[in-house]
């Protein structure tokens, strides 16, 4: 772990660095940072200094260089780094996964018990074989001509790692297509698209495959949060990249991710990011890259 972290040091460039490698990122933060709101997509993230919480609907996760975050799901949350200094600076990798790797790596694995239910995130520790998988890819990032080769078959082992630790079954729950997450992955990406019109948990339920309450558990299970929370939370994250884009009328942005009240989206604004909408989009304005940056790892 030294020695990666040491070599990830040496690469990262400002608070995040895009690697050679592809979906292959590094964070670096030298002090610790508010809670931050954002989306998190399918990846892993493998701290290598300093500490880092994650907040995911009722659920917080703190981990460390001692374990790993991994997320199967696109799920809204919020992160925050605790443990950061200048002279010992946070830094992390992160890589996106790509869900047909996955789905290739399972194919090839005989003899694997049928994936269980479960959240669709979660933390677990770092084991040796993780850590030296993830090394031998770093190594790459001084030896640019193997990596076309290279970091293909070293991606398939670190995902192949997760898929014999604890978040194992989860992964896999994404290739079976009548398995619960891949049932509620199917309703998370009807509501992403549909996040500013009406739903109903009767609809998604349909889409599912599931009766209303058997869904409404199930999405609960997996995202921590409930399918109007989720639908909520996308809303707000949408405005406010909205106004961060194009600052202007509040109430014309809350009409257009859905909102039929601007007095409730500017009240339900400031409790998910905690200011009003204007003030917020005028405080991140300075620093835009940071949220979708501090996801990233």
């Amino acid at each position: 772990m030294d020695e990666l972290r040491d070599r990830a040091l040496k690469h990262a460039d400002g608070r995040l660095t895009q690697t050679p490698v592809p979906r292959v990122t590094i964070t670096r933060d030298s002090a610790r940072t508010p809670m931050i709101a954002g989306i998190y997509e399918p990846m892993l993230c493998l701290v290598l200094q300093g500490s880092k919480c994650a907040i995911i609907g009722d659920r917080a996760l703190h981990y460390d260089r001692a374990s790993y975050f991994v997320a199967s799901i696109e799920v809204p949350g919020a992160c925050q780094i605790v443990e950061a200094a200048p002279d010992h600076p946070y830094l992390a990798l992160a890589l996106t996964l790509d869900i047909a790797v996955v789905s290739d790596i399972i194919l090839t694995m005989p003899d694997l018990p049928p994936p269980a239910d479960g959240p669709g995130f979660g933390i677990s520790p770092v084991t040796p074989e993780l850590a030296d998988a993830w090394l031998r890819l770093v190594k790459l990032f001084d030896k640019p001509a193997d990596i076309p080769v290279m970091a293909p078959m070293l991606e398939r082992e670190i995902i192949y790692r997760l898929l014999q630790g604890p978040y194992g079954p989860a992964l896999r729950q994404l290739v079976v297509s009548d398995s619960r997450l891949c049932q509620i992955r199917r309703a998370i990406g009807h509501i992403r698209e549909n996040f500013d019109k009406t739903i109903t948990v009767e609809m998604l339920a349909c889409i599912a495959g599931m009766s209303p309450s058997v869904f409404h558990k199930h999405f609960k299970d997996v995202t921590a949060m409930s399918p109007i929370q989720y639908q909520k939370k996308l809303r707000l994250h949408e405005a406010r990249r909205r106004l961060l884009a194009d600052p202007g009328d509040t109430a014309r942005v809350a009409f257009s991710v859905g909102y039929e009240s601007a007095t409730q989206f500017s009240r339900e604004y400031a409790r998910q990011f905690g200011q009003s909408p204007a003030r917020d989009a005028g405080r991140l304005r300075g620093r835009r890259q940071e949220a979708s940056e501090l996801l990233e790892g």
